[in-house]
């Protein structure tokens, strides 16, 4: 199981969003247990918001114990690298105990929020489509409402700054996961009405973003997941956006 770095993964809302909202959390606590970068975008939502409603991972005393062990390691190697000569400080450490099996997945209680302390561990970004400003005019996509050209404008700048993108700086900075989650992407907060002909311009602007945000995830060390109101979507056009990217449906 899991979502492969580079995928697109798309979740067909149920009626209530219950299921597929649990998804989305899942998704994202994982990301924050396993130390990973997080973007998080919502057009009804403040991102800040989503991140407090995380549901609380079941850590086990080793887990625990690791967190110990690594702050402890860092203050160590810290101190080593006052007292070691500077000619050999670029020398890789030889491993001198057996590597500890890394857990795949953890179990969340879903009655608990996650802690401040835990959320704090990590690094998060946020898109919030009512805070952020219009793009101009020069930077406008051609078939792309303005809110999803604004979305790919922010993920696009995340990993390549962050480094991501696996080019830049590579020995500088250690290389790390992006963990995207997209909220109900195609409904009418997004300022996309895909069954109106009123704006023919735009009727291929969520598909064109799919398939311009699959070409960056192939490139990068990132996965994401998109939450969408199938409902509000034709048959048609669903069974294109299912074709460019994995999906989930609710039945």
């Amino acid at each position: 199981g899991g979502l492969a770095v580079g995928t697109l993964l798309l979740i067909e809302e149920d009626k209530y969003g219950v299921y597929s909202n649990l998804l989305f959390k899942y998704f994202l606590a994982e990301g924050v247990v396993c130390g990973h970068d997080l973007f998080i975008a919502s057009s009804q939502d403040p991102p800040a918001n989503i991140l407090k409603e995380l549901p609380a991972p079941l850590l086990d005393n080793n887990f625990k114990t690791e967190q110990v062990e690594d702050t402890a390691a860092k203050s160590e190697d810290c101190q080593d690298s006052m007292q070691i000569a500077w000619r050999y400080q670029n020398i890789p450490k030889v491993e001198t105990s057996p590597a500890t099996s890394i857990k795949f997945g953890h179990y969340y209680d879903v009655s608990k929020k996650m802690s401040p302390e835990l959320l704090q561990s990590i690094k998060w970004h946020g898109f919030f489509l009512p805070d952020e400003m219009p793009l101009e005019p020069k930077l406008k996509m051609c078939n792309m409402n303005s809110g999803y050209a604004r979305l790919l404008q922010s993920i696009q700048s995340v990993i390549y700054q962050e480094g991501f993108d696996g080019g830049s700086h590579p020995q500088k900075k250690q290389k790390n996961v992006l963990r995207i989650g997209i909220q109900s992407l195609g409904s009418l907060l997004w300022d996309d009405d895909i069954c109106s002909t009123n704006t023919p311009e735009d009727i291929h602007s969520l598909t064109k973003f799919l398939y311009v945000l699959r070409c960056l995830l192939r490139k990068s060390l990132s996965a994401c997941i998109i939450t969408m109101p199938s409902h509000l979507i034709e048959v048609r056009l669903l069974s294109l956006l299912n074709f460019i990217a994995l999906s989930v449906g609710k039945n």
